[in-house]
């Protein structure tokens, strides 16, 4: 879309204007106040006696300054009346969700056990980041960022069912080539040296080319939503959609991974259920180039194969 286009359709695009200038605006209550009674009017446009109303300030000249020092950055002034920015829906975005002011502290039991010793799992919350970890053996089963809303009206199981979905679309997006946090370009690359959290030594490294962003994981993360992949449980009548994915050791350990060539790239990894095992084979781009499955001619006659 051409600026001529943004200006007419959308009020013009606002000036750069330096990131400490832009935090600086915003260090004022009856900002966020304004910010907050646009939020509630999905994002306006909303006229500007009835913004003044919903803020409720005594002062119409303190009001207007403080909104004036809003448009442009953070709110947009249309023949309408005033709307919310994308930059303003992110600064409340991230108010509401208790980024800026909640840093909770607590502890779930999982009641899942650990993929490497069978220790029942618990899921820490500190810093906005959930991680599930083993108390007895210390692994990691992922730890990834959960801002603090996420936890507000949930019971413990609903808070380890939002932060399954988060992961599964935070590497979706990622994996897709698309940064989470700002929608720059992520590249996503097959690392085999240095520390992740999952303590893998083949892991998957998603980095945003603009705000550095980044994101690792074991190479099945990536799979949740593959249609092999999830035939291949609905075969054995489990619902990939419905199992958190630190139930599945493909998704939080480098034990089914192997590393069948570097040049093209070749990666194996082996699903495996009961005594039935799929392989998946992966290229460098993480995109699925061959499954492989035992010759199921070969098995001897059994009811559960049928």
């Amino acid at each position: 879309m051409s600026e001529a286009l943004v200006d007419r359709e959308f009020g013009g695009l606002p000036e750069e204007i330096d990131p400490s200038d832009a935090f600086a605006l915003l260090g004022n209550e009856l900002r966020i106040d304004i910010l907050r009674a646009m939020w509630a009017e999905d994002g306006g446009p909303i006229a500007f006696s009835e913004l003044y109303g919903a803020v409720g300030v005594d002062d119409s000249a303190q009001f207007n300054y403080h909104l004036k020092k809003l448009t442009d950055h953070f709110v947009r002034h249309t023949d309408d009346g005033y709307e919310l920015r994308h930059s303003g829906e992110k600064v409340i975005q991230a108010v509401l969700a208790g980024s800026f002011t909640g840093h909770p502290q607590t502890t779930i039991d999982t009641g899942d056990p650990c993929t490497q010793c069978g220790t029942e799992l618990v899921a820490i919350y500190a810093d906005e980041q959930l991680c599930i970890q083993c108390p007895e053996c210390e692994h990691e089963h992922g730890k990834y960022s959960f801002p603090p809303g996420g936890l507000i009206d949930r019971t413990d199981e609903e808070v380890l069912r939002a932060f399954d979905q988060r992961v599964r679309h935070l590497h979706c997006l990622a994996k897709d080539g698309v940064c989470p946090e700002c929608n720059g370009r992520m590249r996503t690359t097959i690392e085999r040296e240095g520390d992740c959290c999952l303590s893998a030594s083949v892991r998957v490294e998603h980095v945003c080319d603009y705000c550095q962003h980044s994101l690792c994981s074991a190479l099945g993360l990536g799979l949740l939503d593959q249609s092999s992949v999830v035939a291949f449980y609905d075969g054995h009548g489990i619902d990939l959609a419905a199992t958190p994915y630190w139930q599945l050791k493909w998704c939080v350990s480098d034990d089914p991974v192997t590393v069948r060539s570097h040049d093209p790239r070749r990666v194996a990894v082996d699903l495996t259920v009961d005594d039935d095992t799929m392989t998946v084979v992966l290229d460098e781009d993480l995109e699925i180039t061959d499954t492989e499955r035992p010759d199921i001619s070969a098995w001897p006659d059994d009811p559960a194969r049928s």
